[in-house]
């Protein structure tokens, strides 16, 4: 997976992914966070790249993401987990 940070400032950050999968999930997650204030993917068209939109409060962004990223991490290895047991 591909991605560029567009725009980064301490309240808010625009990363550019390669596909949509990995923005949704991110979105959800970032949106269980107090201090995200906003967080949504675009699309401007169906030949480019989207693009995560995150706004923060009393939170810099990129920290908002990168604990959305340990989340998502823990809750797939317990997926996994679960998984492997029931074999």
């Amino acid at each position: 997976m591909e991605l560029k940070v567009l725009k980064r400032e301490k309240n808010e950050i625009e990363v550019e992914f390669d596909d949509l999968t990995f923005p949704e999930i991110l979105r959800v997650y970032l949106n269980r966070d107090s201090a995200v204030t906003f967080a949504a993917w675009k699309k401007e068209h169906a030949t480019m790249n989207p693009v995560l939109l995150v706004k923060t409060k009393g939170k810099d962004a990129k920290a908002a993401i990168d604990k959305a990223v340990e989340e998502i991490v823990k809750d797939l290895e317990k997926v996994e987990e679960d998984f492997k047991k029931s074999k």
